[in-house]
C-alpha cells in the first residue's frame, strides 16, 4: 500500500526495506547542484586583470570550457555564444579531476579553474582575492583562467535555489533530521549559499570521488539517507543507508538509488 501511495505521487520505493527504513533515517545529505540548485549556472560577473580585455579571457574560457563536462564549463560556454566570441582552436586539452582545465591555445599554455590550482601557474593579487572573496560571500563561485603565468581574469558563476528548496529544508529540520549540503563549492561560496537554503551543516570543497567517505563518516552519528543526480554521487548513493535519486538525474544515480523521486522536487 505504501509503494502504491508514493508511486501515485512519483515517489518510487524500489524495495519494502527502502520504505521502511526511509521512516528511521537520521541525517539527510543533499548534493548540492541540480538537488537543492536548479542545476543550471550562469555566468554573473567577470572580472578582467591589468592588461588583459573582457574579450581575452573569454577566448581563452571559451576554448577551455567547451571541451568539458562540468555544468560551471557549459554556463561559460553559454555565455560566450551569446557574447559572439570567435571560438579559437584548442590543443592538448586536459580535465584535471576536481580542480580545473588546460590545453594550449595559439601555442600558448593555459589553464582555467580554481584558486588552488591557478595560484600554482599565476600570482593572485591582493585587490584580486579582496573582489574574489566579496562575489564568493555572494554565493558565487570564481573560475580563474590565466596564460603563460599571468592571470587574466576571473568569472564568477552562479546557480540559483529551486523555489521549494528552503521550505523543504526547513520541514525536515522540523522533523529533527539533521540537513548537511555536500558541495564542492569553496568554503566562502558554499557557506554562503548553506545560508540560503537554511541547512543545519555545510561540508564543502569535496572532491567528486570524496562523497562516500564524507557519507561513512556521517554514518558514525545516526542513520543517513544522501539525495543526489549526477553521476559521481553513485558510490555516495550506494554506501548511504538510503539513496535517494532526484528525478532528472543521470541513470547511474538512478540505478543506484533506493528510492527515486520522479520530480526534482525537494519537497518530494
Amino acid at each position: 500500500v505504501g509503494n502504491g501511495v508514493g508511486a501515485k505521487h512519483g515517489i518510487l520505493f524500489k524495495t519494502s526495506e527502502a520504505l521502511e527504513e526511509a521512516g528511521k533515517v537520521e541525517i539527510i545529505a543533499l548534493d548540492k547542484t541540480g538537488t537543492i540548485t536548479k542545476g543550471v549556472p550562469e555566468v554573473k560577473e567577470i572580472y578582467v586583470c591589468d592588461g588583459s580585455s573582457k574579450e581575452e579571457v573569454l577566448q581563452i574560457a571559451y576554448g577551455l570550457e567547451s571541451k568539458s563536462e562540468h555544468p560551471l564549463a557549459r554556463a561559460v560556454v553559454s555565455y560566450a555564444k551569446k557574447e559572439n566570441v570567435q571560438q579559437e582552436e584548442l590543443t592538448e586539452f586536459k580535465a584535471l579531476v576536481g580542480s580545473g582545465v588546460q590545453g594550449n591555445l595559439h601555442g600558448h599554455s593555459v589553464h582555467g579553474g580554481n584558486e588552488k590550482l591557478i595560484s600554482t601557474y599565476a600570482t593572485i593579487a591582493e585587490n584580486v582575492q579582496t573582489t574574489v572573496e566579496k562575489y564568493q560571500d555572494e554565493g558565487k563561485t570564481p573560475l580563474f583562467f590565466e596564460m603563460d603565468g599571468k592571470l587574466k581574469g576571473v568569472i564568477f558563476v552562479a546557480d540559483s535555489l529551486k523555489e521549494d528548496s528552503v521550505e523543504a529544508i526547513s520541514c525536515m529540520k522540523a522533523m529533527g533530521i539533521e540537513v548537511v549540503m555536500l558541495t564542492g563549492d569553496n568554503e566562502r561560496t558554499a557557506n554562503a549559499i548553506g545560508k540560503q537554503a537554511k541547512v543545519s551543516t555545510v561540508i564543502s570543497s569535496v572532491l567528486p570521488d570524496g562523497k562516500q567517505a564524507h557519507i561513512q563518516q556521517l554514518q558514525k552519528k545516526g542513520k543517513v539517507m544522501m539525495v543526489g543526480d549526477g553521476i559521481n554521487d553513485a558510490p555516495a548513493l550506494m554506501s548511504a543507508d538510503i539513496g535517494m535519486a532526484i528525478g532528472a538525474g543521470t541513470d547511474v544515480a538512478i540505478d543506484s538509488a533506493d528510492v527515486v523521486l520522479m520530480h526534482s522536487s525537494l519537497m518530494d
